[in-house]
């Protein structure tokens, strides 16, 4: 089994859901987290986010990250 992309997001955010939607449509797998079930979450999305937790936050398989990316930068980071 491959090594999956991670969603770090929570219930209420709307860039969330529009982006998870977005990756459901193209057929990309995520794993989703959410930073209010899970701090330590919290804590992987402030390290990459110079302390700020701001969803959503993409960790993919070779560790990189973006945060609040557009559909097309995360197909383009995955087929990089």
């Amino acid at each position: 089994m491959s090594a999956q992309l991670t969603i770090y997001s929570t219930p209420w955010c709307g860039y969330c859901h529009r982006l998870k939607g977005q990756l459901d449509r193209e057929g990309i797998g995520y794993i989703e987290v959410d930073i209010e079930r899970e701090p330590e979450a919290a804590d992987v999305v402030e390290r990459v986010n110079n302390g700020n937790q701001t969803v959503p936050t993409l960790v993919f398989p070779d560790g990189s990250a973006l945060t609040n990316p557009s559909l097309a930068a995360v197909k383009g980071k995955l087929a990089s």
